[in-house]
């Protein structure tokens, strides 16, 4: 019996690796950041990338036909889904008033819901 690794044994365990390091980094941003919005980025866009690296890990290493539909439907998922939750819970956020970290620059979401007879910040 042969116990050395394969490659596509080796690619998978890589990218495993590769995705808890962004799923890590994803839950330091949770934790580092100023407010809910950076917050939100941070866990979806690291966490997401993270998942998904995990699961096309799993499908190369274990590499039958099941686990490789169940993978990429899992994928498709996280990818639609993470994405719409991101922006409902922060256009929730920011109808609630919860409110940006002093750090913060500019509001552009606030700025393009004022009324049209309102005039814009730094409008011509």
């Amino acid at each position: 019996m042969n116990d050395s690794l394969t490659t596509y044994q080796i690619a998978g365990l890589v990218l495993i690796v590769m995705g808890v390091l962004f799923d890590l980094s994803g839950c330091i941003g949770l934790v580092r950041l100023p407010d809910v919005y950076n917050r939100i980025q941070a866990s979806t866009k690291c966490v997401v990338l993270g998942t998904v690296m995990i699961l096309l890990g799993a499908v190369i290493c274990l590499g039958s036909i099941h686990v490789i539909v169940k993978g990429l439907i899992c994928i498709l998922f996280i990818s639609i889904t993470s994405a719409t939750a991101a922006h409902a819970l922060s256009r929730a956020a920011h109808r609630s008033g919860v409110p940006l970290a002093d750090c913060s620059i500019v509001d552009r979401y606030a700025r393009d819901q004022k009324p049209d007879n309102e005039p814009q910040e730094g409008a011509l």
